[in-house]
């Protein structure tokens, strides 16, 4: 009874049903579902008898007689055997004379319990009822089965389910770096925002050293979920950075990876592609020159110290991976003290706001303008702030890169052996 997780307490509506019908084809005024384990009797379903809420002992119970008889158990009048005299039901009230009762038996040979019939007079049983009452003890038996093992599938699917946002959350983090360098004179955040638990996105970032005292950095979406965007968005990552060191110009990293992944896509696959934007870092007298290029992503915003916010557009810009002759697009404007740059992904402007419009570039730029983040971390704190007010209107996954020039800093080159640890 415990393995099928049965009911100890009456209100099934279905074993409500059986017993209406069992009284019904015997034209008897009572009936009962009944299930039995090793010391007790309960009943979970009853018709014309209030169904007994505390169980009885097995040892005194019709029931369990029934239960562990082999076919079905007729006793025409309970006066004529003393054998049931100690059953509540015969010796009280109601005071039963007549009992017919077929057991519940799964396949496996486990006895469950009974369907019984009782009145209160003696009788005669025919075999058309007879052979209806052993039907309705299948019926319940198999319905007791249905919902093992519709229960067993839910707790596998639960465990399942459970097993697969455990591995989505590892493989999401081996996608990411595990924390951002630090870079002097520059500070650094990064964000990601899933949209299913067991799912694993393709929304990239990093922020890596290059040659001297310059930093790569990017962040883009490649194309798909789950394992086949995992392998992709690996491969997208793995070819920025090695291509930002053969030559760190933003439009030839994307070139670069643009052909990289036309030849994944000459075996005749379907085209992988993605959304990238690709920039360098190079320390200024007043903060950092940065020289962006985009290839079908959406623009980087600026939010800078005195006020208001710019977009780096990179207009011409086409998605990576999928044209022949591409053409990428790239801007250069200083971070000055105070200024913070942000990069996202689609995820965020392809939200739904409470009017039902997305949000677009315009929008997140004019919810940013009045809060006019000082560095990194409140940039990213107002973006994570908007994401939760967006609610269910954020269908995609997000990944935000904020970099920041502080108001006192410094730009002095870092030793050579320091920044080559950072990458580790």
């Amino acid at each position: 009874m415990r393995r099928h997780a049965i009911p100890d307490a009456p209100g099934d509506d279905v074993l409500d049903r059986v017993a209406s019908l069992a009284a019904r084809i015997f034209r008897a005024p009572m009936a009962t579902v009944t299930l039995v384990d090793d010391q007790w009797v309960r009943c979970c379903a009853a018709h014309g008898t209030p169904a007994q809420t505390r169980p009885s002992r097995r040892d005194v119970s019709l029931c369990a007689a029934a239960a562990d008889h082999d076919g079905v158990l007729v006793i025409p009048d309970t006066d004529a055997d003393p054998r049931v005299a100690a059953d509540p039901m015969v010796g009280g009230v109601p005071g039963v004379r007549f009992y017919a009762a077929a057991p519940m038996v799964t396949p496996g040979g486990h006895r469950l319990g009974s369907v019984n019939v009782m009145d209160v007079r003696p009788r005669q049983a025919d075999a058309e009822e007879l052979g209806a009452l052993r039907d309705l003890a299948a019926l319940v038996t198999n319905e007791l089965e249905l919902r093992l093992a519709a229960a067993r599938v839910v707790a596998a699917e639960r465990e399942m389910r459970a097993d697969a946002e455990r591995l989505a959350r590892i493989l999401q983090r081996t996608l990411l770096p595990p924390a951002l360098p630090q870079v002097p004179g520059l500070s650094a955040a990064a964000a990601y925002h899933p949209y299913s638990a067991d799912e694993v996105g393709g929304d990239f970032y990093d922020l890596f050293p290059l040659d001297g005292n310059r930093w790569g950095f990017f962040l883009g979406d490649v194309c798909g979920k789950g394992a086949g965007a995992a392998v992709l968005t690996s491969l997208v990552r793995y070819t920025l950075r090695a291509a930002a060191v053969y030559d760190p110009d933003p439009c030839r990293v994307l070139a670069n990876l643009d052909a990289v992944l036309q030849q994944e896509h000459a075996g005749g696959a379907a085209p992988p592609y993605c959304t990238a934007v690709f920039g360098v870092l190079e320390p200024a007298a007043d903060g950092f020159l940065v020289t962006l290029a985009g290839g079908g992503h959406p623009p980087a915003l600026v939010v800078r110290a005195g006020g208001g916010v710019e977009a780096l557009r990179t207009e011409g810009g086409q998605l990576i991976g999928i044209l022949r002759e591409p053409r990428f697009v790239q801007v250069s404007t200083r971070l000055r003290p105070g200024d913070a740059m942000l990069l996202y992904t689609d995820g965020l402007t392809e939200a739904r706001t409470e009017a039902g419009s997305r949000l677009d570039e315009e929008g997140l730029a004019a919810y940013l303008a009045p809060a006019a983040p000082a560095d990194a971390d409140d940039l990213l704190a107002a973006v994570h702030k908007l994401i939760g007010s967006l609610g269910e209107g954020v269908s995609d996954d997000t990944a935000v890169l904020a970099l920041s020039v502080p108001v006192r800093s410094t730009t002095a080159a870092p030793q050579e052996p320091w920044c080559r640890m950072t990458t580790l």
